[in-house]
């Protein structure tokens, strides 16, 4: 018997997904042996208003009303045809509307792009209008709830488990009419009972066939869903939407899913999943997958491939069609062929944020009484063309007014103007506030402590080369704009031999620069490969970097207090969550011992001190305490 779920539109929510020895609702439909054999055996551990030219922009845009005359004729005449569109986002990041928390005005970037769900829905709208709502259907493919200030607030600062209230992203998506969501990497940074809350005000499925309860391979979240479409005058469509996670969750929130969650390959997790949605009898298949398209991973070969979306269209047989995120970036129309069948696979990716909506144009045809898909493109439209959907801003406009007067809030005063822009190859003051705050916070908990005697060093790397601390006020908004992170402060113990092979490491940002080259700092940087964000510095210790050195070789005259550093020798190391679980491979951080994990946010920790302190005053704790050179001789 198939669960009901699986049938419509209409689908029960998971309560409580995570307690003591589940029995997950979906497990009623037909599922894999293995996954039923586990079930059976009680292995499972736990349980503003759209554009008036909205369609001739769009039509600009590349994109095109269609209809069924048109397809008859691409389909050569054979037999009653229908074309539907799937309509994908991605990586929205708790952008509601076009708004920049940290500029405190709308939304905007050199290339024009806009952002929000706001916009979004205005593209949405028009497509359904263009398409008939009867041959649509929406789906996303991750990290829908961090990112903004608006995501921060509503997890930590008025959190929805305390408050009740439903999260704006959770109000939006339901106001839009999402058809189902897959869960991404950062649906897990505030934990699993707030992801269980959010789950629960979502009127969409929310997919995630690969997170599975420790020790099994039993989903924890709903692995598929199937949607009906009725085109008028045409045989019912069953289009199925199998959900995919990332791999590397159990490495950026360890502290959260270990013990508890699991996350399989995709590969081999949709080659589980997708004969069985066959089976059901779906007419067009489609994954949406929280992984880019590049087959690379950030982080090491023990867990499976993180950008895996392509592997999966070339190595599992029975997908049409292919959402993917992840990566951040445009891809309108990728084919992928299948190893096994030799069928073409559609793909595309979305650019985060809202600014881009993938929409996939799947041709079906009737033969022998089913319907057979014929065709298939996609495309991606540009947000830009259309204006805010007033409705959306509506739902949350609330909520966003409440955060914009949090993030306006005044914290301390600054006695002179503080930047980030040269941060990537000076030692800047407001990377060292970073540090200060980090570094002291740790002194403070590990005294009377074994560590207490230990040298305590700080980890930073520069997230915002736009972060500035003005002179005179400083706002929550200036310090969420240099602190762009949800992350947490931990302290681990690392040797004087480990300090170094890590600051090598991070120097790989360097490209090698001849000694007598001209000083162009931004064009050493090697942040197409290696982001601003892998580039840490230390503090509490002094080092030069030579970068006329090959990489490996950079780190000269390591030191503490004014003495070489002893292989041996140990520290105490302030560092984020992300470094210390793994994120960014560097070495030896993620085995060190971990001293203090007191789940501080650090961003929060940064605005309880400047407001403690009431001044900032670059005087009490800039410390140029690293420098580049070539060839012995400082650039600056």
């Amino acid at each position: 018997m198939v669960a009901s779920w699986l049938m419509g539109e209409h689908t029960p929510h998971e309560h409580h997904r995570h307690a003591a020895a589940p029995e997950p609702r979906w497990c009623s439909c037909a599922v894999p042996d293995d996954v039923e054999q586990e079930r059976r055996s009680g292995v499972s551990r736990r349980g503003f208003l759209t554009g008036v030219s909205a369609a001739s922009a769009l039509a600009a845009a590349g994109w095109a009303a269609s209809s069924d005359k048109a397809s008859a004729a691409d389909f050569n005449g054979k037999g009653p045809t229908v074309t539907i569109t799937i309509m994908g986002t991605s990586d929205i990041h708790s952008h509601a509307v076009n708004w920049d928390y940290y500029t405190n005005a709308e939304y905007h970037d050199a290339a024009g792009n806009a952002v929000g769900l706001s916009r979004v829905s205005s593209v949405v709208n028009q497509i359904r209008k263009d398409r008939g709502r009867d041959k649509t259907l929406l789906f996303d493919a991750g990290d829908t709830i961090q990112g903004t200030p608006l995501g921060f607030y509503y997890a930590t600062v008025e959190p929805i488990t305390q408050t009740g209230a439903v999260h704006p992203m959770a109000a939006q998506m339901n106001a839009i009419g999402y058809d189902a969501v897959a869960l991404g990497n950062h649906e897990f940074n505030y934990g699993l009972e707030f992801l269980d809350n959010w789950i629960s005000q979502m009127k969409a499925p929310v997919l995630g066939a690969n997170a599975v309860h420790a020790g099994t391979k039993v989903p924890a979240y709903r692995p598929y869903t199937i949607k009906t479409l009725n085109p008028h005058g045409a045989k019912p469509v069953r289009v199925g939407v199998l959900g995919l996670t990332n791999p590397g969750i159990v490495i950026w929130d360890k502290a959260h899913v270990s013990g508890k969650l699991e996350v399989l390959d995709v590969v081999e997790t949709a080659k589980r999943w997708v004969p069985v949605m066959r089976d059901e009898g779906v007419d067009v298949l489609v994954v949406s997958v929280h992984a880019g398209d590049t087959g690379k991973s950030s982080y090491g070969p023990d867990l499976p491939i993180e950008n895996a979306a392509a592997l999966i269209a070339e190595q599992v047989p029975g997908i049409d069609a292919i959402l993917f995120g992840h990566a951040h970036v445009d891809v309108p129309q990728r084919f992928v062929t299948n190893a096994v069948t030799g069928d073409t696979v559609v793909m595309s990716e979305p650019r985060c944020w809202g600014e881009r909506l993938s929409v996939f144009d799947i041709g079906l045809r009737i033969e022998k009484g089913r319907w057979k898909v014929v065709s298939k493109s996609s495309t991606t439209v540009n947000t830009n063309t259309v204006e805010d959907d007033p409705a959306l801003v509506a739902v949350v406009k609330a909520q966003h007014d409440a955060v914009v007067k949090y993030v306006n809030s005044p914290v301390a005063t600054s006695t002179e103007e503080l930047s980030a822009a040269d941060s990537c190859w000076k030692d800047t003051a407001i990377l060292d506030y970073v540090h200060k705050v980090q570094t002291d916070t740790v002194i403070k908990a590990i005294a009377g402590t074994p560590q207490a005697s230990l040298p305590v060093i700080s980890i930073a790397a520069p997230f915002n080369r736009q972060a500035v601390f003005p002179a005179g006020q400083v706002t929550i908004r200036d310090v969420a704009g240099l602190y762009i992170y949800d992350n947490t402060l931990l302290a681990s113990v690392l040797t004087g031999a480990q300090i170094k092979d890590y600051l090598e490491y991070s120097a790989r940002y360097f490209a090698q620069v001849a000694p007598g080259a001209p000083v162009d700092p931004a064009s050493w940087t090697n942040a197409l490969s290696l982001p601003d964000y892998n580039y840490d510095q230390l503090s509490g210790v002094t080092y030069d970097i030579d970068i006329s050195q090959p990489a490996g070789s950079r780190i000269v005259d390591l030191a503490f207090e004014g003495a070489p550093v002893a292989d041996g020798q140990q520290f105490v190391v302030a560092v984020n969550n992300y470094r210390q679980s793994g994120g960014g491979s560097f070495p030896h951080i993620a085995s060190a011992p971990v001293v203090y994990n007191a789940q501080v946010a650090i961003r929060e920790a940064i605005v309880a001190y400047a407001s403690a302190a009431k001044v900032i005053d670059p005087a009490d704790f800039h410390v140029v305490n690293w420098r580049l050179v070539r060839g012995g001789t400082p650039v600056f």
